[in-house]
Formats: structure tokens, C-alpha cells, sequence
């Protein structure tokens, strides 16, 4: 780590989206940055700040939780402040809601004692950058996604619509775009593509994909949660050619596996211990597919006979969707006598789990994963082997660079609608535990870990990035800045780049690609 006493301390301003794939990151982060003697300001809404995991005690001297109440909106439900609070539709009043975010956090900014010495922000802010020239603040945005990713989706003037509308269809998200040089694998299957098209209104009024660009135009420097040893070529082409900006490695931000003091208490994780200390080393398959998609009925009847047919110990962690009782769920939702046949050898857990703890066991040698980004980087960095079966956003892309690597293997699908059978299943299942080429992937699996897992090395990449964060902000003016006039009779949330974006999209009716 940086030497605490030849520096002074910086005072940072962390402020994520409204969902918890990204406040845990941007916690983590925090958390890296404070142990190095730094001022955290950890900005959200009430709930969600009630709901961050405990701050080591060693550190709860250096944050101030900075409580931003989210204005109300008719079409939230009462005390919804995060994704997992709403079904998938009403995520659009979320962003209306949190726009309305933009005066209160300039008003913060300006009553604040201390200047932060910068803002660390997400891709939803498009307001932000502009209110951070205004008080002379450098910002850096944060990216939950990793670098191949992050390039797929292009520079600022694709996500804005300021090159013609170049990727305007689906099928132009099917192949490698043209700022990509070498070869590529990483693209999204027609059935993604389509669905990455096929969205609900969007209520706010500024699409995803306009945040996005905005963002990453007007943002000082990007913070990517990858390292250079696992993507240097992709962090190359964003920072030479596709950003044209700082583009700054932060690892894995992977948090510590509790110990077994810390849960002691954790009646959920005593009782699933159990059952995992009766199965043989790395024999168990770990299955979960994230909070917020949900497979048809089809699909679930289709996952559950394949676990079943594999012969494989499992440990499925199912969430029913918001609105629906969970009697009902799991009995539409599962083929019947699914549970019955499976006791035993399949454990069906329906609520929350500690996932660190489940996969850091040792009985535990797969993982069947949604591939996103966060749970894809806790495997690798576990060492588990990953079956990948993408469901939203990215995590179509994360499941092509993890499958190409030959540090996952893909579960085949339909590529026209997306479908999947029992036996490719059974079949993906055993191929990546117990088959012919098992072997192959536990080593790929062991190397990755060391890159992912080693945490000299990642405190190493946290170290530069706060070296970069002193160099850059020493030099910063602290100046106001001409870049646009913030008053209260224009809110940041419209600055002229988000009204000429209004206008001229006024009647798009697509949401390019990248919905988060």
C-alpha cells in the first residue's frame, strides 16, 4: 500500500446507481481506498444505505454516509430505492426518480465543509460530470462491466447517436464493430441482440445508452473492474482509441470471504454448511442466476431435469420473482416431484445465500452462473469451473470471453430465441466436471485464481489507482469551470447535451443495447 504518511489524505465522493451489483462494488472499492487513510462520502438513499454490508470498524472513522432521499414517483412502489425492489418494468421510474437527485447533490457539493478531491460516480449520472466542472472536482466513472465489454458497446459518440446511427439494429450487435482491430469472439447472439432491442418504455425520457455516453464524453477518467493481465488488449483499445482518456485497472474488488467467526451467527449459512461438508471435494455444483431475470417455465422445467439427469450434486438457489407467492412460483415453476427425486443429492434454496461462503467451500468445484460480471469475477477468483448461461445485459459478452478463454464452457442454446434443452444441459454439466477435458479447465481454472484470487496483486492495482487519483487531482484546477451554467432554474438533469438528446430522440423507439 501507499506510504500513509508522505501523503495526504483524499476525500472521495462514491455515489452508484441504485442497484446493489453496483453499490457493492463501489463499496468495495471504498473500503480498498479508506485502508489506505483516505475520506470516504458513500452517497445514496436512505434504505439502500441502511442495507450496505457493516463498515469494518477499523475504517468507520473515515466514512460519512451521505443520506440523498429519492423523490417520490406514482408509479414506484412505497419505499422502493433499488432494482430488487421493483419488477423489470418499473426500473425506468427508478431513473426518473433518480434524476431528480441532480439539485440535491449539487446542493451538497456546494454546502459541503471539506472539497472532495474527487467523485467517484456511475453510468446513470449523466448529470453529474457537468456539476463536478462546475465546482472544479474531478470524477471518475466506475464500470461494473469489464473491458471487452465496455468496448463492444463503443465510444461516446455511438452510445449518443452521433455517428448516423451505425448500430441501429439488432444484427449490427451480432458481429465484431469495426473499432475492434484483431479478432473478436465477443459479440452478443441474435436472440440477445433482439432482446437488448426489445424494451419497455422508457419513462425518463434519456435512453441507457445516451447515460452511457454522456458519462463516459464529459468524465474525467474510467475506473474498470478488470485487470490488465486478464484484458490488456482490451484496456489498450479504450484508452488509445475508444476513450481517448485515463482508463484505470482496479482488479477484481473482490470482498473477503467471511471468516468462520464472522458467521457464526448466520443461521442460513450453519444450515447449508451442514449439507456441504457431507459432499465430496469439489464434486458440487453451485447454480445461481442472479436476482433480477427469471427463465420462462419452460426453461426452469428444462434446467431442473438436466441438474437432475447429471447425477451431479447441486445446490440451486432459486428467488421468485417480485409480485408472485412462493407457493405458487415453485409449484408452476418446477417439474413435479422435482424435489422428491433429487433429495438428497440437489438442495433447492429459496431465498437468500451467502455466495462467497458457498463457493469459497471446498466441496463446491462448479459454478453455473447468469455471467455477470461481479458473480463471474467471484468464481474466477474462487477457482470454481463456470457454466455459463447469460440471461440480460452484458452478460452475453462476459459468457463469450470466459468461453473463448477456455475458462467456462457455454451451455448451447437456440440462437434465434434463446432456448435450451435438458440434454445440452446434462451434457455442458459433466463435459466441465467430470468429462474427458475436466482436467484442462481445473488448470485454467487454478491460473485465473491466481491472477484473480491474489490479493497482493490486486492491492498492487489499487495502489496505482490512487497514485493516479493524487497525480491527476494535484493537477486539476480547482477552479469553476465555464463548462455549463448549473442553476436551479436549469437542474443539472437537463443540461444542453441531455435537451438536445430529448429533441432529437424524442420518437426512438430503441434503447441501444445496453440496458443496466
Amino acid at each position: 500500500m501507499a506510504d500513509l504518511i508522505s501523503k495526504k489524505p483524499l476525500n472521495i465522493v462514491m455515489f452508484p446507481w441504485l442497484a446493489f451489483g453496483h453499490i457493492i462494488p463501489f463499496f468495495e472499492l471504498s473500503k480498498c481506498l479508506a485502508q489506505r487513510g483516505n475520506k470516504i462520502s458513500f452517497i445514496s438513499t436512505p434504505r439502500n444505505l441502511q442495507r450496505l454490508p457493516k463498515i469494518p470498524s477499523n475504517l468507520s472513522h473515515l466514512y460519512t454516509l451521505v443520506t440523498l432521499p429519492l423523490p417520490e414517483n406514482e408509479n414506484l412502489p412505497k419505499h422502493a430505492e433499488a432494482t430488487t425492489d421493483v419488477p423489470h418494468n418499473k426500473i425506468q421510474y427508478l431513473k426518473v426518480a433518480f434524476d431528480g437527485l441532480s439539485l440535491p447533490f449539487s446542493q451538497y457539493l456546494e454546502t459541503s465543509e471539506t472539497s472532495p478531491d474527487w467523485i467517484i460516480h456511475d453510468f446513470a449520472h449523466h448529470w453529474l460530470p457537468p456539476i463536478a466542472a462546475k465546482f472544479g472536482i474531478p470524477c471518475a466513472y466506475l464500470s461494473v462491466f469489464n473491458a471487452s465489454s465496455m468496448t463492444f458497446y463503443g465510444p461516446p459518440s455511438v452510445l449518443m447517436g452521433e455517428d448516423g446511427g451505425s448500430r441501429s439494429l439488432p444484427q449490427h450487435f451480432t458481429v465484431p464493430p469495426n473499432w475492434v482491430p484483431f479478432p473478436s469472439d465477443i459479440v452478443f447472439r441474435p436472440f440477445e441482440a433482439e432482446k437488448a432491442f426489445d424494451i419497455v418504455e422508457n419513462a425518463s425520457g434519456v435512453s441507457d445508452s445516451f447515460r452511457f455516453g454522456c458519462v463516459l464524453k464529459n468524465t474525467d477518467a474510467v475506473f474498470v473492474r478488470s485487470c490488465t493481465e486478464f484484458e490488456g488488449e482490451w484496456f489498450d483499445l479504450l484508452r488509445k482509441e475508444v476513450y481517448k482518456k485515463p482508463v484505470m485497472q482496479m482488479g477484481s474488488l473482490l470482498p473477503p470471504v467471511p471468516s468462520e467467526e464472522e458467521e457464526e451467527t448466520n443461521e442460513a449459512w450453519l444450515e447449508i454448511k451442514v449439507w456441504l461438508e457431507k459432499q465430496k471435494q469439489g464434486s458440487v455444483v453451485y447454480v445461481a442466476l442472479g436476482s433480477e431475470a427469471t427463465l420462462s417455465k419452460q426453461g426452469m422445467h428444462e434446467l431442473a431435469t438436466g441438474l437432475e439427469a447429471s447425477n451431479l450434486p447441486f445446490f440451486w438457489v432459486i428467488r421468485k420473482p417480485l409480485g408472485s407467492t412462493e407457493e405458487d412460483y415453485f409449484n408452476t415453476m418446477l417439474p413435479s416431484g422435482f424435489e422428491d427425486r433429487v433429495k438428497g443429492r440437489g438442495i433447492l434454496w429459496k431465498g437468500w445465500v451467502p455466495q462467497l461462503r458457498i463457493l469459497g467451500h471446498i466441496s463446491v468445484g462448479g459454478f453455473l452462473t447468469h455471467c455477470g460480471w461481479g458473480s463471474t469475477t467471484e468464481g474466477l477468483g474462487l477457482g470454481k469451473l463456470l457454466l455459463l448461461l447469460p440471461m440480460l445485459y452484458d452478460q452475453g459478452l462476459v459468457a463469450r470471453l470466459v468461453h473463448s478463454r477456455k475458462i467456462g464452457l457455454e451451455i448451447p442454446r437456440d440462437e434465434r430465441d434463446g432456448s435450451f434443452t435438458r440434454e445440452s444441459v446434462t451434457e455442458s454439466l459433466r463435459a466441465l466436471m467430470v468429462g474427458e477435458k475436466s482436467d484442462m479447465f481445473r488448470i485454467k481454472a487454478r491460473e485465473i485464481k491466481e491472477m484473480f484470487g491474489d490479493m497482493e496483486r490486486q492491492n498492487g492495482y489499487i495502489d496505482d489507482l490512487e497514485r493516479f487519483m493524487i497525480d491527476y487531482a494535484s493537477c486539476k484546477s480547482k477552479t469553476k469551470s465555464a463548462v455549463t451554467d448549473i442553476t436551479e432554474s436549469k437542474p443539472a438533469a437537463f443540461t444542453d447535451d441531455v435537451q438536445g438528446h430529448l429533441k432529437d430522440k424524442v420518437d426512438a423507439k430503441i434503447d441501444v443495447a445496453i440496458q443496466i
